[in-house]
Parts: C-alpha cells; sequence; structure tokens
C-alpha cells in the first residue's frame, strides 16, 4: 500500500508496502501505481518497497473497507493484535450474518472462504493481519 510519496528532484518517489511478504497482487500494484503517475504526468517514479513497520489491516480506511465489500469481500474485523476468526462474518452481498467458514485459506493467504447461508453465494473475507 502506498505509505509515502516525494518530490526528489525531477521525478518522483513512493514508499510501498505490501499487504505480506510474498502477496501476490504486489506486482500488480506496483505496476497500477506506475501507469496512473505516468498517465497524470508524474515522472519518473521510483518505487521504493518498505517492510518496516509492516502492513496491517489496522491501517485500512472505513472507505477501502467500504470498497472491498462493494468488489465482494467481506472486509476485516477487528484489530491485528486480536487476529483470530472473527464468530459472525457478514456477507458483501446481501448483508446477512448467518454464514459459515468453508476454509481459513481462501484466494490468498490473507483471504479466508466463507458461504452465505442465506443468498448460499460464497465469499471472501480479509483476515486482519
Amino acid at each position: 500500500m502506498v505509505r509515502s510519496v516525494a518530490r526528489h528532484g525531477d521525478g518522483w518517489v513512493i514508499g510501498f508496502t505490501p499487504t505480506y511478504s510474498g502477496c501476490p497482487a504486489t506486482e500488480h500494484l506496483l505496476g497500477e501505481i506506475r501507469t496512473v503517475m505516468s498517465e497524470h504526468g508524474f515522472l519518473p517514479v521510483h518505487i521504493v518497497l518498505q517492510l518496516d513497520p509492516p502492513w496491517t489491516t489496522d491501517w485500512m480506511s472505513q472507505d477501502a473497507r467500504e470498497r472491498l465489500r462493494q468488489y465482494g469481500i467481506s472486509p476485516p474485523q477487528g484489530h491485528a493484535c486480536h487476529a483470530d476468526m472473527p464468530v459472525e462474518v457478514s456477507c458483501p452481498r446481501c448483508g446477512s450474518a448467518h454464514t459459515s467458514l468453508i476454509s481459513e485459506f481462501g484466494s490468498t493467504a490473507c483471504k479466508a472462504l466463507y458461504r452465505c447461508d442465506s443468498c448460499r453465494e460464497p465469499f471472501d473475507y480479509f483476515k486482519c493481519i
């Protein structure tokens, strides 16, 4: 996730922290950052990986959590220091709290796979990390 943006000489330096080491989305996100900066004329761009302190879901804004929900992913509940699986995870599609855990690991290690018992749709839950 973008941690800092600074002008440096004739270009830009962006500090970026992946959600976790080995996150499969890292290269995609770095490419998107470069594309957006280029489309808006902010060149050259140098992206610096910042791994300390590690990223945590506690840093997610309410807007980011709502965007996850709109995308069909149930956002993290609670705080990273209490990262147990929550007792109740709401379906991002219909809002029902009647859901069942299918697997503690979903499409990526940072997600768990759930099924809504009301609308019967499967969905990912973004775990607290």
